[in-house]
């Protein structure tokens, strides 16, 4: 990547941006940007699915198998933090295109690769692009986007964000069918090639660029900070069971929280002098910081239901994996649908008439849940997390632009970078903890020779209530948000090429 200011280029014109008109220029760059996302965010669950399949290929154990997803999750917990500093640094362009080979170099790896090892570290490069197209997103997003259309334009990047992971295995499963599990792998080729080459030729640049130096010290402590953290909290269940694994899982945590403290330190005393790897200056903003606890709040109840889910489907109900996957659709399908609805109608009625409804739905559904046992109908499960998908998509598309738009313009690099970062570490920390009760309860269950179903029906039941205590105290925040207010300044510009 290279550094490129945008006055520098002599060879763009400016388009000004009119009061609620979004260009046909910007609405290139943002197509460009939603389908690419969606494509590295359907990868994202894709793997899980050809797990038993790449096991049996390479002779793994499943312990090992795991690191393909551990380790993506670790690489985004570590590439997050600074793309802050490279929104900043180098142009539109340019980082879109290193995330897009990225990725692409990954995808092809992936594809072809001879052992473990090869595909361990292609889904590295998979994690490295994926990190760094989503704040991308949504800082050109909020950039380019007059107030009054963000909310639409949020609400395809929510549908990136729930209908990406949500249709992933079912993608892998529809692949599996016909195929091995490397065509997972080629389908994307050529989507994320075509991508590459119209961003090559079409994207151009947002904004101007600022001379942030690298601060190297910042990058290793936020590797130990949040890769500790993530893996750390990935692996809570294992403390249960003690041992040396228990023991190496609490030395990483807290080398994860030592870490993180020391990198709080050095951004807040390095931001002084506007030098900070991930400015931490957005946090001051009220409104963006509330908004911030509610997303992890609903990150981690979205991501431990999902997990949990599941299992209880399976260990319980006694239904296949095909099904289980399955009884997720058409709530995630549902949510796909909502969000772009959501956001328009936040343009129009701005936050709290969406976010408010939207937690108490969110919130009464996990109560809801919260008392399924080993009789409970699938077709009853369908419906609630259909209902629950509901309120998910009342509220990230609020969220998000709330958030975000409660900010001056020359922080919405860090401040994307803060949401995705902390998303990621939420959502860690909520299966973490939804999948320890359930195994906790369910194993105390057996031990008292009650039977298997009933054991992980309870185990489910205490899971689901624990979200759901943690929806209701993030609904209490959500009442505290509301509507950002507008910026001033001039309107927003995007440079086109001749």
């Amino acid at each position: 990547m290279s550094m490129h200011s945008a006055d520098s280029n002599t060879n763009t014109n400016t388009v000004e941006i009119g009061q609620g008109r979004i260009p046909r220029s910007v609405k290139m760059i943002l197509a460009v940007l939603v389908i690419t996302a969606f494509v590295m965010m359907l990868n994202e669950t894709t793997v899980a699915v050809a797990m038993p399949a790449i096991m049996a290929d390479y002779a793994i154990t499943a312990t090992t198998a795991q690191w393909l997803l551990t380790g993506f999750l670790l690489t985004m917990a570590v590439v997050l933090p600074t793309t802050g500093w490279m929104l900043e640094r180098f142009t539109t362009r340019s980082v879109f295109l290193f995330a897009t080979v990225t990725f692409l170099l990954g995808t092809v790896a992936a594809a072809v690769a001879p052992m473990f090892a090869v595909i361990l570290a292609a889904r590295v490069l998979q994690a490295i692009g994926t990190a760094m197209i989503m704040p991308l997103l949504m800082t050109v997003s909020m950039t380019l986007v007059p107030a009054q259309r963000r909310g639409a334009v949020m609400g395809l990047i929510a549908v990136v964000m729930a209908a990406g992971p949500a249709l992933g295995p079912t993608v892998a499963g529809a692949v599996l069918s016909f195929t091995s599990w490397h065509g997972i792998f080629w389908v994307m080729v050529p989507l994320v090639a075509a991508a590459t080459l119209i961003g090559a030729f079409k994207l151009t640049n947002v904004g101007e660029r600022r001379a942030s130096p690298f601060d190297l010290l910042s990058v290793i402590l936020s590797v130990f900070a949040f890769g500790g953290l993530v893996y750390g909290l990935s692996s809570f269940s294992v403390i249960i069971g003690g041992g040396q694994a228990a023991t190496i899982v609490i030395a990483v945590l807290i080398v994860g929280v030592v870490g993180l403290g020391l990198f709080v330190w050095r951004q807040l005393a390095r931001g002084k002098r506007h030098q900070a790897l991930l400015d931490l200056r957005p946090l001051a903003a009220r409104n963006f910081t509330l908004s911030l606890i509610v997303l992890m709040g609903l990150m981690a109840a979205l991501l431990g239901v999902v997990s949990t889910l599941p299992l209880y489907l399976q260990g319980s109900l006694l239904v296949t994996a095909l099904v289980s996957g399955l009884v997720l659709l058409p709530g995630g399908a549902l949510e796909a649908v909502l969000a772009p609805i959501a956001g328009r109608l936040f343009d129009r009625v701005g936050p709290r008439p969406l976010i408010i409804p939207g937690m108490a739905i969110v919130a009464a559904t996990l109560f809801a849940l919260a008392f399924v046992d080993e009789h409970t109908s699938v077709g009853l499960i369908i419906a609630f997390y259909a209902v629950f998908c509901i309120g998910l998509a009342l509220l990230f598309t609020p969220i998000m632009t709330t958030a975000l738009g409660s900010l001056p313009a020359h922080q919405y690099g860090h401040g994307s970078a803060i949401l995705n970062t902390l998303q990621q570490l939420a959502g860690a920390a909520g299966t973490a903890l939804l999948i320890t009760i359930y195994s906790g309860t369910s194993g105390r269950a057996m031990a008292q020779r009650v039977a298997e179903p009933t054991a992980l029906a309870d185990g489910a039941s205490t899971a689901f209530m624990a979200a759901a205590i943690v929806a209701a105290a993030t609904f209490v925040v959500s009442l505290f948000i509301t509507r950002a207010p507008r910026q001033p300044g001039e309107q927003p510009t995007v440079e086109t090429a001749k």
